[in-house]
C-alpha cells in the first residue's frame, strides 16, 4: 500500500516565495521550514475555521511557544480557543 500523499497548501511549498504569502501563511511557513514535525499542528490552526485576524493570532501564539518549555499556546487547539476568545 503506497503512503498518501501531503497535501501542499501556499504556506507549506518551497516554491512560494515568503513575501507572496500573508501575514499567519508566513509564519505557517517560517514555522514548518524550521520544524517540519510541527505540519500536522500548523495545518491544524490554519484549518481551524478562523477569522483571518484570529489565525494570525493563534499562529502567532503558536510561534512564540516553541521556545518557551511549559507555555500552554505550544498546543494548537489552545492557541485556537485563546485565538477565539480574544476575538469575542
Amino acid at each position: 500500500m503506497a503512503a498518501p500523499k501531503k497535501k501542499v497548501t501556499r504556506w507549506s511549498s518551497a516554491a512560494d516565495s515568503p513575501d507572496d504569502l500573508g501575514p499567519s501563511e508566513r509564519i505557517a511557513h517560517e514555522i514548518v521550514a524550521e520544524f517540519r514535525d510541527l505540519s500536522p499542528s500548523v495545518e491544524r490552526i490554519m484549518n481551524a475555521g478562523l477569522a483571518d485576524d484570529e489565525r494570525l493570532q493563534a499562529m502567532t501564539l503558536f510561534q512564540n511557544s516553541l521556545g518557551s518549555i511549559g507555555d500552554p499556546h505550544r498546543d494548537p487547539r489552545v492557541a485556537i480557543e485563546r485565538s477565539r476568545a480574544k476575538a469575542s
